[in-house]
């Protein structure tokens, strides 16, 4: 039977698809693309007897994908935890659809599977900035804490590695960084051994100490934003870099606008955690937005359009 895998190219994606792997081994046929690229479904053609499986993808974003390949006859299951809409209601859709704000996609995959491979779960929590929910997890798995924290950062490596404004961004395509981590059932050998581990550490490293010497473009008690320059390194950190505010101010909101290919901006939001609501429901507002509650973004806003969503933001956060 022909098996397609569609994934987000973030941890979440790659560590959701990688459990199901290692429990259910299929010779797939890869979709994905960086974390923004997110309508994957209508790169896929599947009919009757052919399996599609996605990963980490909103379900609303890919609606018309969906449907097609429902309608011409091809199985479909679905894992994710982002704004969903009305899921469908069809003999051919399995759908494992939470958007609890302490939950990603991987959790859902590791809930079917039992804990079966709960590590890569772990390190898939911490990528999606959800620390609360993967310590939870390290800890009734009985982690120590050294353990806990490699996985911690092999989270973040991966998520870093999603976000550009094109594959040429990226240190790996998400594809051949899945290919990177299937041959690994424990995370904890692969950080000791592969070849990707150091490099996206190295990386990661590099530019977060340009990252660090950024000030905000507007500060309160309640929200912070800021502006990254048009470079490579700035459009690869920017995710990463807006769950570290998040982190560092928990009590706060966050925007972070990168500068894109079409002379638009991209914008990472993040809820504060003490409060992870809203974030959504903001990015919402605006065309090309979606995600989750706790932390969404906006794929191209106009400049035209920045002050409306400073405006909306502060509305938003500011109460």
């Amino acid at each position: 039977m022909r098996q397609v895998d569609v994934f987000n190219g973030d941890a979440d994606g790659l560590c959701a698809l990688h459990q199901l792997r290692l429990a259910l081994p299929a010779a797939a046929e890869l979709v994905t693309g960086v974390k923004r690229d997110i309508k994957l479904l209508d790169r896929v053609n599947a009919g009757a007897g052919e399996q599609v499986s996605v990963f980490d993808i909103s379900l609303d974003s890919n609606r018309g994908g969906l449907m097609r390949l429902l309608e011409a006859g091809a199985s479909v299951e679905y894992f994710d935890h982002h704004h969903a809409g009305e899921i469908p209601q069809h003999r051919n859709l399995v759908a494992h659809i939470d958007l609890s704000a302490g939950v990603c996609s991987s959790m859902l995959v590791d809930r079917c599977l039992a804990g079966q491979y709960r590590p890569w779960a772990i390190a898939a929590a911490f990528g999606d900035n959800l620390a609360a929910s993967a310590r939870a997890m390290a800890a009734a798995a009985g982690l120590a804490g050294p353990q806990t924290e490699k996985l911690e950062r092999l989270g973040e490596y991966l998520n870093y590695n999603s976000y550009g404004d094109s594959l040429a961004d990226l240190h790996f395509h998400p594809a051949d960084l899945y290919g990177e981590i299937k041959p690994y059932a424990d995370p904890f050998v692969f950080i000791a051994e592969s070849e990707a581990f150091p490099r996206l550490a190295a990386g990661f490293h590099d530019d977060m100490l340009q990252a660090d010497t950024l000030r905000p473009l507007r500060e309160d008690a309640c929200c912070a934003a800021y502006m990254l320059p048009d470079a490579p390194w700035a459009r690869r950190v920017s995710g990463i870099f807006a769950n570290r505010l998040a982190n560092s101010s928990p009590a706060r909101a966050h925007a972070v606008f990168t500068l894109n290919r079409y002379g638009e901006y991209t914008v990472s939001v993040r809820a504060p955690i003490a409060n992870p609501q809203g974030a959504d429901t903001l990015c919402l507002m605006f065309d090309t937005g979606g995600g989750r509650t706790a932390a969404a973004g906006i794929n191209r806003l106009p400049a035209g359009e920045m002050d409306r969503f400073l405006a909306s933001f502060k509305e938003q956060f500011g109460k």
